[in-house]
């Protein structure tokens, strides 16, 4: 099958991707304990650009010096250091006409591992739901965050837009802010989580509040030809059934919100991305995002048959296809779909236990280029 729609190029703003595969964002825990990117992270992210994804989104990375970080080996856009080490990278990337983009991720409450300060902050004092993930080196319950005051969500505010500025200057292409999977805001936007009486919280518009002020910063210090995207789920790392309350209502004020900010996508993750979101009979949450949000979408959750992700392309669901474990075990997807080789199936155990590093396996598979 020639799968026309996934190889088909298409724009994020006045940007022309080559294709719709895209890696998806995945914490790989394999920086240096001062959140400086290393070769093995460059050898990491080369192996998808020669594999033929169109874009890749890096995992999740802290800006600050403060409470952003959410992971031990966690890598950083923090400093100028920082931003030196993630340039090899980028080049290497771009090298092979792939697009890059920095995911820029506030653990807020759910950081289970940060190098700058010992407790965590978040909308209220109230922990997340579950257990930190062994795999990213937590163990136990969440810690009681401290709940942040204005001063607190003003700094934040400026990290997001001091981030954003070290991307540009490390040369990606583009930030994707990450609202999704349970990190600061999201919680933010959770009901359960966010118990605050001032105008970031109670009703559905204040929670949305800090995502839409930090969108607006970060587009004024950018400029409006650099790329600016969104990640958001209802599920989170820590809570991996959580639905909206409103339901597909929530998902139309959510959407639409974030469709009428200075946007130039919006990424939806769902545990599976063409099941109904909001109970029997109702849309995906892409479809949501596209049907309210009129942005290019990007859809991800167990994506990575072909015929799958071309059918949610053809069937205007999405725009794009993000791939997480798929691409953990295919780097070369694009390749070996385009030359009808066989795709390898994922290993969870040998890729991410016991830690999720990056492997040597990883780095020595054989690839289709």
């Amino acid at each position: 099958m020639a799968y026309d729609y996934l190889f088909s190029d298409f724009n994020i703003g006045n940007t022309n991707i080559k294709n719709r595969f895209i890696v998806s964002p995945m914490t790989r825990v394999s920086a240096e304990e001062d959140g400086l990117a290393n070769n093995r992270m460059k050898e990491y992210y080369e192996r998808f650009a020669k594999g033929g994804f169109g874009t890749i989104i890096t995992e999740g990375i802290y800006f600050d010096e403060s409470h952003s970080q959410g992971y031990d080996n966690q890598p950083g856009l923090a400093n100028d250091k920082h931003v030196q080490a993630w340039k090899p990278i980028v080049d290497a990337v771009h090298n092979h006409s792939t697009l890059f983009i920095a995911q820029l991720m506030h653990a807020g409450g759910q950081s289970q591992g940060n190098a700058y300060v010992n407790e965590t902050i978040a909308p209220s004092e109230i922990p997340p739901k579950g257990e930190q993930l062994e795999f990213y080196g937590g163990s136990g319950p969440f810690p009681t965050p401290e709940s942040m005051t204005k001063q607190n969500i003003d700094d934040v505010k400026r990290a997001f837009v001091n981030g954003a500025l070290h991307a540009k200057e490390a040369g990606f292409d583009g930030i994707e802010l990450h609202g999704a999977n349970g990190y600061l805001l999201d919680q933010f936007l959770t009901d359960y989580l966010n118990h605050r009486e001032d105008q970031y919280g109670g009703s559905l518009g204040n929670r949305l509040r800090l995502m839409l002020e930090v969108i607006n910063d970060v587009r004024q210090a950018v400029g409006e030809d650099y790329i600016v995207g969104i990640r958001i789920s209802q599920i989170k790392v820590s809570d991996s059934k959580h639905k909206w309350q409103g339901g597909e209502s929530s998902a139309e004020t959510i959407f639409s919100k974030l469709g009428e900010a200075s946007l130039d996508y919006i990424h939806v993750t769902d545990g599976n991305g063409t099941a109904p979101a909001f109970g029997e009979g109702t849309k995906t949450l892409a479809k949501a995002a596209k049907d309210y949000g009129k942005l290019p979408v990007i859809a991800n959750g167990k994506l990575g048959d072909p015929e799958t992700a071309n059918n949610v392309l053809h069937q205007n669901e999405a725009d794009f296809v993000s791939l997480g474990t798929s691409a953990l075990a295919n780097p070369d997807l694009p390749n070996r779909v385009k030359r009808d080789k066989e795709l390898k199936a994922f290993d969870f155990k040998s890729t991410l236990l016991p830690i999720a590093y990056v492997k040597d396996h990883e780095l020595n598979a054989d690839t289709v280029e």
